[in-house]
């Protein structure tokens, strides 16, 4: 109960002062040294101060001095420090995948995927970066069709995918809806903030009927 609590605590971002849901929100903390850090999972001691979960605010903070401002003594933010967020946040959702497929609420396959999606129990359709475009095009046809159909993620090669599973040649995946699925989807909205979820190629696909 208090998890749930927590995650719809409202907090002010320091660039334009809109208050907003806090998994909307990057929360950073002063470190000993008086150097900005990230802290993803909120847990870092000290007084949090939060920026929007985007590229553009986390710049905008960095470059106007915000930080100091906002904690009230000078605080040194690096140049980099969206990169940063970006690094740590495709870290999260990486190894959330692991944690997923340990729950068993991963499932990895074209078949399974498939049955998942037809099914309505897929909450995420995760694919490859670099899989093939016609196993991705067939699964998204089902998607049309699906009871509830899942979104798309397509940030992660093959590679970086089976070493996050423990698996080999994963290209197709099914992140099943329930209470965690909904935590990476938290870490995922972050995430999109910073860079696409899809490559642009797969934009530029043409969509397919039944089973093209």
């Amino acid at each position: 109960m208090s998890t749930h609590a927590q995650a719809h605590r409202e907090r002010r971002d320091i660039v334009t002062g809109e208050v907003m849901d806090e998994d909307r929100l990057i929360r950073f903390v002063p470190g000993p040294d008086g150097v900005v850090v990230p802290d993803l999972a909120r847990k870092l001691p000290g007084r949090g101060i939060w920026v929007a979960a985007d590229r553009a605010s986390v710049d905008q903070a960095v470059k106007k001095n915000a930080f100091s401002r906002s904690a009230k003594t000078k605080l040194s933010a690096p140049a980099d420090l969206a990169d940063q967020v970006e690094a740590l946040l495709t870290r999260r959702v990486l190894d959330g995948l692991g944690l997923a497929r340990r729950a068993g609420v991963l499932i990895s396959g074209f078949e399974k995927t498939a049955a998942a999606i037809t099914s309505g129990r897929a909450r995420w359709l995760v694919e490859a970066a670099d899989g093939a475009e016609d196993g991705r095009r067939k699964l998204l046809a089902l998607t049309r069709k699906a009871p509830q159909p899942p979104e798309l993620f397509g940030v992660f090669t093959s590679e970086q995918l089976g070493l996050a599973l423990g698996l080999e040649n994963v290209i197709h995946t099914a992140f099943l809806a329930g209470r965690v699925a909904e935590r990476w989807t938290a870490d995922v909205r972050r995430l999109s903030g910073f860079r696409p979820l899809l490559p642009a190629s797969w934009r530029e696909e043409p969509a397919t009927g039944d089973g093209a």
